[in-house]
């Protein structure tokens, strides 16, 4: 297979967008899928593919570095996943009958859907962030309790839990249709609805990402292996070859970045972003 050299800047771009997605909880697929599809042109298909293969090196190196400060809450990771695994299955067959313009309106409106709920849990907090209720009420009643490798104590309850299940079970189809879904919708649930710290949400989050996206990204490259032509394939190998270095490095500048950028920047910025890039996508339909 041949290197495809014009594609060098996958490198960067990729470092730059695991960084934010370390940072911030989200999939990095978010980005990467509109990246492979819009800029370089491929099948949405091939490009969820790549995007998935992508995110699981990516997912996985951040995950190295939360584990190591101790930040993981696997007790709740493994609760979602009893219910984002099965949907990803669904979703990963599901997405292999669905035609490339469905696919992409279907991404074009998770995305912005998320963009949306992220800006109004941005403005919830803005709103909030001056009360220190659930900080005072957590010291005192509260059903989880972790200390992190810095010896820094969280504590916090997971509320609505069905509501949390229900996320888990349409993030979890998402990723497998369209590769993005589960980290943003966590996200929105534990830290806009419950409260619960930041880096717990982001860390946990991205360890129920890393098994939902490599069971995911199974059933992908099962089809990209025996029902594509060769040359679909070549095509997801040349993007990977690019982006997955990129990504393991990333996936390590991104925890580190999380401890010391605001949450309200972050969430600001990807709310816009993701809708400005759910435009685009469908933008790129209009014939």
């Amino acid at each position: 297979m041949a290197i495809v050299w014009e594609w060098w800047f996958l490198f960067p771009s990729a470092i730059m967008i695991s960084t934010i997605a370390m940072a911030s909880g989200v999939g990095g697929a978010i980005f990467f899928s509109p990246l492979f599809i819009i800029v370089l042109g491929l099948d949405p298909k091939v490009a969820i593919g790549a995007a998935l293969l992508t995110e699981l090196f990516g997912f996985s190196s951040g995950l190295i570095a939360y584990k190591k400060s101790k930040l993981i809450d696997f007790k709740l990771g493994i609760a979602m996943l009893k219910f984002s695994i099965p949907a990803a299955v669904l979703g990963t067959l599901l997405g292999a009958y669905i035609p490339s313009d469905i696919l992409k309106a279907i991404f074009a409106t998770g995305i912005i859907y998320i963009g949306y709920q992220i800006f109004i849990s941005w403005r919830a907090e803005e709103r909030e962030k001056q009360e220190a209720l659930n900080k005072r009420e957590f010291a005192i009643n509260y059903e989880s309790e972790l200390t992190d490798a810095n010896k820094n104590v969280f504590r916090y309850t997971v509320c609505y839990k069905n509501q949390g299940r229900m996320f888990a079970t349409i993030g979890g189809m998402f990723v497998g249709m369209i590769s993005v879904g589960l980290g943003e919708l966590m996200d929105f649930h534990l830290v806009s609805r419950c409260k619960v710290p930041t880096p717990v949400a982001v860390a946990t989050a991205i360890f129920a990402v890393v098994v939902t996206v490599f069971v995911a990204s199974i059933g992908h490259f099962y089809n990209f292996f025996f029902n594509s032509p060769p040359a679909v394939m070549n095509q997801a190998l040349a993007v990977v070859m690019f982006t997955i270095p990129g990504v393991l490095i990333g996936g390590q500048i991104g925890p580190r970045l999380q401890r010391i950028l605001s949450p309200d920047i972050i969430k600001a910025g990807l709310s816009i972003l993701f809708i400005i890039v759910g435009c685009l996508m469908y933008f790129t339909l209009i014939k």
